[in-house]
């Protein structure tokens, strides 16, 4: 299959966000530590970017860590971005070969040096990238993202002077997401999220008001192209309706 083509019916969704959740349990029912299973879910990670590009997805976002990851244990934490650094020399090239752009959404100025390093070279050596764009959600909130936008539209309408009354009335919901960090980014076509739980966990609120979600079973380590294939087809079985009536 060529790249960027699309192997369902209907076509790729243009944009797919994964909360990547059951990295724990996976290490715990294979008695082993958790951190295995962040590196089994980092692989998973590498063949789902790999074959959602290939598929003709045009936007794939990833919650990788959130900001209540923060209160998991120093050594959780610091593997975690060990993993991170390992994954950037490992798979680079690929990337970059694959013409996927990596971004990031979230504050990520808090983590060790050599992960922001190796982040930050990933984003400036993908930059000249023009296929999918792979976005990493790190030390992401959402509820955070919403706040920081609206603070940056108070702030530049009390900077504008004048009649900030009116002007606050004009605001639209377009001007509001033009401050998020996701801003220039479609919102998700659909939303998958693994390991049998049923929630966002302050995972893009706002944009995600009309996405479709797909919950499954797996784990994500054992999240497989396959596995994303069927989500896609549970996607494209739906009709969406965006608020209108059936």
């Amino acid at each position: 299959m060529a790249q960027g083509s699309s192997p369902y019916t209907k076509g790729a969704p243009r944009h797919v966000a994964i909360v990547m959740d059951g990295n724990g349990r996976w290490a715990e029912r294979r008695g082993k530590l958790r951190l295995s299973g962040h590196n089994a879910g980092m692989n998973a990670m590498t063949e789902i970017v790999r074959h959602a590009s290939d598929s003709g997805v045009e936007y794939l976002t990833v919650y990788a860590f959130s900001t209540e990851n923060w209160k998991r244990s120093e050594d959780e934490v610091s593997g975690i971005f060990g993993l991170l650094v390992k994954f950037v020399e490992l798979k680079l090239r690929e990337l970059v070969d694959n013409d996927v752009v990596v971004s990031v959404i979230g504050d990520y100025s808090s983590i060790p040096k050599d992960a922001k390093a190796a982040l930050e070279r990933t984003i400036a050596d993908t930059s000249a990238c023009t296929g999918m764009r792979f976005i990493i959600a790190l030390g992401y909130g959402s509820r955070a993202d919403i706040l920081n936008a609206a603070r940056k539209l108070a702030l530049d309408v009390v900077d504008s002077g004048g009649d900030a009354a009116a002007r606050l009335a004009r605001l639209t919901e377009s001007d509001f997401a033009a401050k998020l960090s996701t801003s220039g980014v479609p919102d998700p076509d659909l939303v998958i999220r693994t390991s049998g739980e049923k929630r966002l966990s302050n995972f893009l609120l706002w944009e995600s008001a009309y996405s479709e979600f797909v919950f499954t079973d797996v784990l994500w380590p054992d999240f497989t192209p396959a596995e994303f294939d069927r989500c896609v087809a549970e996607y494209n079985g739906r009709e969406r309706r965006y608020g209108g009536r059936g």
